[in-house]
């Protein structure tokens, strides 16, 4: 799946219009999947289950090191232009839908099955529906400890 997407990614990147969207159609015929060749996807990115249900908006960007779980949504919301940003080194659990302008941080985890539509800082940690963002815990005594807060 991932080797499709790249080979009509590439294609789509040299101007050749028609060719791309039928890798897209193809790679949705054989893993149930829609990752439309305009999405930025970087190095080492895992679609679980070869990309099994995994959807992602058109202009969404995917970083590096990044593990997608099956049955995935990277969409858009309702009223809003902007559209996700995964940054790298983020594990995504299976069913998780990311909606709207948000922007997940570096090393971030979102639960399985979580709705999550505000943004997810670095090294957090997003579940429930709608998702509650929850900090390591490391950085909550940092937070809590204004010595080290002016620190840091």
């Amino acid at each position: 799946m991932l080797a499709i997407f790249r080979l009509s990614s590439f294609l789509h990147s040299m101007g050749i219009p028609l060719l791309p969207w039928l890798l897209k159609v193809l790679n949705r015929v054989l893993f149930a999947c829609s990752v439309p060749p305009s999405v930025k996807v970087g190095r080492n990115v895992v679609f679980g289950y070869q990309g099994l249900g995994i959807v992602v908006h058109k202009r969404a960007v995917i970083g590096n090191n990044v593990i997608v779980g099956p049955n995935v949504t990277i969409g858009g919301r309702s009223g809003h232009e902007q559209v996700p940003v995964i940054e790298d080194d983020v594990l995504i659990g299976a069913g998780a839908r990311i909606l709207g302008p948000v922007r997940i941080g570096r090393n971030a985890q979102i639960g399985a099955n979580a709705v999550v539509l505000v943004d997810v800082p670095e090294g957090a940690i997003a579940v429930g529906v709608p998702a509650v963002v929850k900090l390591p815990r490391n950085t909550q005594m940092i937070a809590s400890n204004p010595v080290m807060e002016s620190q840091k």
